[in-house]
């Protein structure tokens, strides 16, 4: 297969760009912004999280499916970016617009319909978005390349929304901090948007599949029994655990154990130029060694650093060094592990004889989710039952070791996890099935 343009892939990355302007305000603000700028108890944060995120992964398989059914002169992935551009941006504005005007009850309400729409349409059309990965091309090395620059561009767009945010809502509201972030996150989510639909302009669809008569019980029966989804299913519930449980308690590291919320942004600069080395690093790293040692070599080396900070001096010199290392490592991981969903379609296309790139990647989506779930919960829990007291001067030590735990020993144990998983990870030298060995490029759109 001829080599993908970097035109296109820069376009495909910017749909993960768009993807991550949401998500990552998800991970590293929400709870904070729920918390301490809304004023909601930690507890009911972390269990809207939980319910919400179970209640989006049940979707998922059933967003996959649809397309993977789905035929039109775009390809089976592609028109779902073209259609649910403008309604995700709407919904990532609407998360962070909860009215100065509500009872505690009535912000409770609105915060739970608004978050629960932002992760439906963060589903709808990151499901497509994610699937097209596996048929823009089947090429090993351009599958890489493909998700490092959409991992790089990833990083920016997180970068964008979270390094940006608090100076932008700050430049907005001043005092009035909901106005502020209300129309910081509004500018980002129009970004969004337009990133969304240069995605779908610039891609093309080139894996030509049959049409998928079973029906959706025959789908997952055989998703089932396909070996390899169960083991990347389990790298990637141990791989968002770590984000999102670290991310998750960042705010509260540096503005209760460092002493002062300054310090945000030096680590979460250090956070966003650890990740953009990491996407950069990982296609170097499999010139020598397959998928998996690379996986295992990034998984053990964040994971112990990441405890090492539990040990490391209280300075903030060490600890924006050590989160660029972490980082780096980190993202590495993650976009080997993408790469790896591609292959477990590969696979089942050569165990099981019908492709199912929806089927696959939606499942994995919704095990992702439900590592969002559970590990965002953890967070709030944690913090609730610990005694943790929103804007207070100081926390109690029971709350300040919790917050040192999640920020570092937690996320490093659950990394170390992942990589004993790779045991049975088998594809670092897969054949490629003949149905997708002969394929033909899918005429234009005109």
């Amino acid at each position: 297969m001829n080599k993908i343009s970097v035109k296109e892939k820069i376009s495909y990355g910017l749909g993960d760009m768009a993807s991550h302007i949401g998500l990552d305000n998800v991970i590293v603000f929400l709870t904070f912004y729920y918390t301490d700028v809304v004023g909601l108890p930690a507890a009911f944060v972390g269990t809207l999280f939980l319910l919400a995120r179970t209640a989006d992964a049940v979707i998922d398989p059933t967003m996959g499916l649809i397309a993977d059914r789905t035929r039109s002169r775009w390809g089976k992935f592609r028109p779902y970016i073209l259609w649910l551009a403008v309604p995700f941006g709407l919904s990532c504005m609407l998360t962070y617009a909860v009215p100065a005007s509500l009872s505690s009850s009535g912000k409770m309400i609105f915060v739970s319909i608004t978050y629960s729409f932002m992760m439906l349409m963060y589903t709808a059309i990151n499901i497509p978005y994610c699937s097209m990965g596996a048929v823009i091309t089947t090429d090993n090395e351009q599958r890489i390349s493909l998700q490092s620059y959409r991992f790089f561009l990833a990083t920016l767009g997180g970068a964008m929304s979270t390094f940006f945010m608090m100076p932008l809502a700050q430049y907005i509201g001043g005092d009035n901090k909901l106005m502020g972030y209300r129309w910081a996150m509004g500018a980002m989510a129009a970004a969004a948007t337009v990133m969304f639909l240069v995605c779908f302009t610039y891609t093309r669809e080139r894996v030509k599949t049959k049409a998928n008569h079973d029906n959706f019980l025959a789908d997952l029966r055989d998703l089932l029994r396909n070996d390899q989804w169960r083991v990347v299913a389990l790298l990637v519930l141990s791989n968002i655990s770590f984000g999102v449980v670290r991310l998750g308690a960042m705010m509260y590291f540096v503005t209760y154990y460092l002493g002062s919320a300054h310090y945000f942004l030096w680590l979460l600069g250090a956070h966003i130029t650890g990740k953009a080395a990491g996407s950069i690093l990982s296609k170097p790293l499999t010139q020598r060694r397959s998928k998996g040692q690379a996986f295992a070599l990034c998984g053990v080396l964040s994971g112990l650093l990441s405890i090492a900070i539990f040990f490391a001096p209280k300075s903030i010199s060490v600890m924006v060094a050590m989160t660029f290392i972490v980082s780096t490592f980190y993202q590495a991981t993650t976009t080997l592990m993408w790469v790896m969903m591609a292959d477990v379609v590969d696979y089942g296309e050569r165990k099981q004889g019908k492709r199912m790139d929806g089927a696959i990647f939606s499942t994995l989506l919704s095990v992702l989710k439900m590592g969002m779930a559970i590990s965002g919960a953890m967070v709030g829990w944690t913090l609730g039952l610990s005694g943790y007291v929103a804007n207070a001067s100081g926390q109690n030590p029971t709350a300040m070791h919790c917050i040192v735990a999640l920020f570092t020993f937690i996320p490093g144990l659950i990394a170390l996890l992942g990589v004993v998983v790779l045991r049975w990870y088998k594809l670092d030298d897969m054949p490629r099935p003949d149905s997708v060995m002969a394929r033909h490029a899918l005429p234009s759109d005109a």
